[in-house]
């Protein structure tokens, strides 16, 4: 046990009761009506509301955002409605949920939505999407215009304005993993010669201005960043280093004086001194998704609070089978073992029927 993990954390104005993150898992149960979420949902979110902060899943900001089955949205009046059970539920429990916004542009597939995924540029990502029908192969993208561009910013926020609406206390953009907003940070994927690509001045613009227009949407203190730099999923190829670190310098450096509630990064192996130079260069909160290889983040990360290098750890499939983390960790176990056949979709099964210790 550290002492640092369970000590309130002031979060942009909102009081966090430990250092201890959900971080953003996508689970594919949205089964409500139009993708929106179910009391099953709800029930979720509440068991782990013990977290200093819960960060949803994925959640589209628009149809043409959606990238996988039953994932839900916060574009319909009927999703806002739906998602104010889930916020109403973790509020119940003391908790604190901010809505992750993930607009997937080219890795969705026309199966789930009817629409032909969009991107920076018409560049088709190499590998597959899990649909209804099974995996299938990506498909090129659409390249967005510059009026498409300026289109999709104000769709997230919109969002984010029904995110607040929908009761929560935040939202996170998600600009990391291989969706859109990392999708335009990228060489491979972004191969535009206008304002929106080329330099990694150029390249970071939509990111930029998506956090700059959701922040004046809702208030900088309620929005958050999520990186991974030299992250490969989903066909993203960040191998230049040097091209690496002038980007995420160059992001970081420019978010910074927007007053954002946190940072959040993910990380790559290999990539600690960058973790470290972002984190110096970050004025706000930072919350760090710590590389673990093949296992989940354990109880050992919690070191990384005591010495500075986060103010807050997330943790991702260790919080999916133990709905009382904080509890466990404090304890030191023990711990449940992630089903991952029950991951993505399914029922109550792997989902909310995970003991916790009481």
């Amino acid at each position: 046990m550290t002492t640092t993990a369970f000590a309130p954390y002031d979060l942009g104005g909102i009081r966090l009761a430990n250092r201890i993150v959900m971080a953003p898992m996508t689970r594919s149960r949205a089964y409500g009506p139009g993708q929106s979420p179910t009391d099953l949902m709800a029930t979720y979110y509440a068991q782990r509301a013990s977290a200093g902060l819960i960060i949803t899943e994925g959640t589209q900001p628009s149809v043409v955002g959606q990238g996988y089955p039953d994932t839900p949205g916060i574009h319909s009046g009927e999703q806002i409605a739906a998602w104010r059970k889930v916020t109403d539920a973790v509020h119940a429990e003391g908790g604190r949920i901010v809505l992750q916004l993930m607009h997937t542009g080219r890795v969705g597939h026309p199966s789930l939505m009817g629409l032909t995924p969009v991107g920076p540029s018409s560049v088709t990502a190499k590998g597959q999407v899990y649909t209804h029908e099974g995996p299938q192969d990506f498909v090129t993208p659409r390249e967005l215009t510059d009026a498409e561009v300026a289109e999709t910013i104000a769709d997230f926020a919109t969002a984010a304005r029904n995110a607040v609406e929908a009761g929560f206390d935040g939202v996170e953009l998600h600009g990391a993993n291989g969706y859109l907003i990392h999708q335009f940070l990228a060489p491979n994927s972004n191969q535009r010669t206008d304002a929106w690509g080329g330099s990694p001045e150029r390249r970071i613009r939509f990111a930029v201005e998506t956090a700059k227009a959701v922040a004046e949407a809702i208030g900088a203190e309620k929005v958050g960043f999520r990186i991974s730099p030299g992250n490969p999923y989903n066909d993203i190829d960040e191998s230049d280093r040097a091209d690496v670190d002038a980007t995420y310098t160059a992001l970081v450096d420019t978010l910074a004086p927007l007053g954002l509630a946190y940072l959040h990064q993910m990380e790559a192996p290999g990539i600690r001194d960058l973790v470290g130079r972002l984190r110096k260069a970050w004025p706000g909160a930072f919350v760090l998704n710590p590389f673990t290889g093949t296992e989940p983040t354990g109880p050992e990360a919690l070191e990384l609070l005591e010495d500075g290098t986060a103010d807050l750890i997330a943790y991702g499939a260790l919080f999916l089978a133990n709905p009382d983390l904080p509890t466990r960790l404090t304890a030191g176990g023990p711990f449940n073992t992630p089903d991952r056949a029950t991951s993505f979709g399914g029922d109550h099964r792997g989902y909310t029927d995970y003991p916790t210790l009481a």
